[in-house]
């Protein structure tokens, strides 16, 4: 008797059709992509090629071959467990190259879907809904959460930068050994933590900006007028009473050491301004002396030490948001890492 002829319950196709399937789909969207004109740079389409590739090939080397209509939440499962822990050159997924990643296959499956009439392949969509740690990604990375110091370090910071200043019951010439410039360097790091501001604010505060009228105690300051520039108007804010003693010693040195000019922190004696390069060192200068890491988010560390305090001090975050020079939008993420925060000085 012959043998019976077996007949596949599906329709199979060899190795190489199915490849060829990636390949054309991809292609597909890529060319409609280049025709909207949403895709012109040569660099863009080639990382976006490399993707599909290393995807393509994962899913061909499974057995049964994982093919487009055959993808499912599981497969991309696996595959996210396959190359879970290895470097990024091997094109591990980290959370923003796993979204980039699910985002260009679910792209190209409803794009094959629409130019093949069939039903779209939701696998790549329902990954990215399962993982929210991945659908955040882009955000977190637009907007990473800030970097600030802890009470430790803050009070360690305030020691040091107060030790600047005279002290009652210490000898005027006790702090003779510091120059105008190490009083300046410490008194603008004290007004980026004690007021929030950031080093462009300090490059271009002028003596016009220190206001002492309306303060608790006669003549010493207690906010701030900051210019504004082309990204944030001219603002108000106050400043922790530490600070406030440190500059106002600051402007009694300045008027010591002869300097003239209209910027508060100038960068000689004859009133040149601060320019970016020099405080930048002379800052990350003082984080140092004072035992700080100043590597580890550098001195914005302190704008966002100052905001976490205000906000948990009661201040509402959209006050908090006019004294920053920022669109109350931006306070959203003080608000995301602020549950953490114990207490900040």
């Amino acid at each position: 008797m012959a043998a019976e002829l077996s007949l596949p319950l599906f329709d199979e196709l060899p190795p190489a059709a199915h490849a060829t399937a990636f390949g054309q789909a991809f292609e597909a969207w890529l060319a409609d992509q280049r025709g909207a004109g949403l895709l012109r740079r040569d660099g863009s389409a080639s990382v976006y090629k490399d993707m599909w590739e290393a995807f393509a090939t994962w899913c061909l080397g499974q057995s049964p071959a994982v093919t487009l209509p055959s993808l499912a939440l599981t497969d991309l499962q696996a595959f996210q467990a396959a190359r879970f822990g290895r470097k990024t050159s091997d094109l591990s997924l980290t959370p923003r190259y796993a979204l980039r990643l699910m985002r260009l296959i679910d792209r190209v499956l409803r794009h094959h879907a629409a130019q093949t009439d069939a039903v779209v392949n939701t696998a790549a969509a329902d990954w990215i809904q399962a993982n929210p740690e991945v659908r955040y990604a882009d955000a977190a990375h637009a907007d990473p959460l800030p970097e600030y110091l802890p009470v430790s370090e803050a009070r360690q910071l305030i020691a040091f930068l107060s030790a600047a200043r005279p002290r009652p019951g210490v000898p005027r010439n006790a702090h003779a050994g510091l120059t105008w410039q190490e009083v300046r360097n410490r008194a603008s790091v004290a007004l980026q933590l004690g007021a929030g501001l950031t080093p462009g604010d300090v490059r271009a505060l002028t003596l016009d900006s220190p206001v002492a009228q309306g303060g608790r105690v006669r003549e010493r300051p207690w906010k701030l007028h900051v210019p504004g520039d082309g990204n944030s108007p001219a603002r108000e804010t106050p400043m922790a009473p530490w600070a406030a003693e440190l500059l106002q010693h600051w402007l009694a040195v300045r008027t010591e050491a002869g300097i003239v000019g209209t910027y508060l922190f100038p960068s000689t004696r004859t009133g040149k301004q601060w320019q970016k390069p020099s405080q930048y060192e002379c800052a990350k200068r003082v984080l140092e002396e004072a035992g700080m890491d100043s590597r580890e988010g550098g001195s914005f560390r302190l704008r966002h030490t100052f905001a976490l305090r205000q906000l948990r001090r009661g201040t509402s975050p959209e006050q908090v948001a006019r004294w920053l020079g920022i669109e109350p939008a931006k306070m959203k993420r003080y608000e995301r890492v602020l549950p953490d925060v114990v207490e900040v000085v």
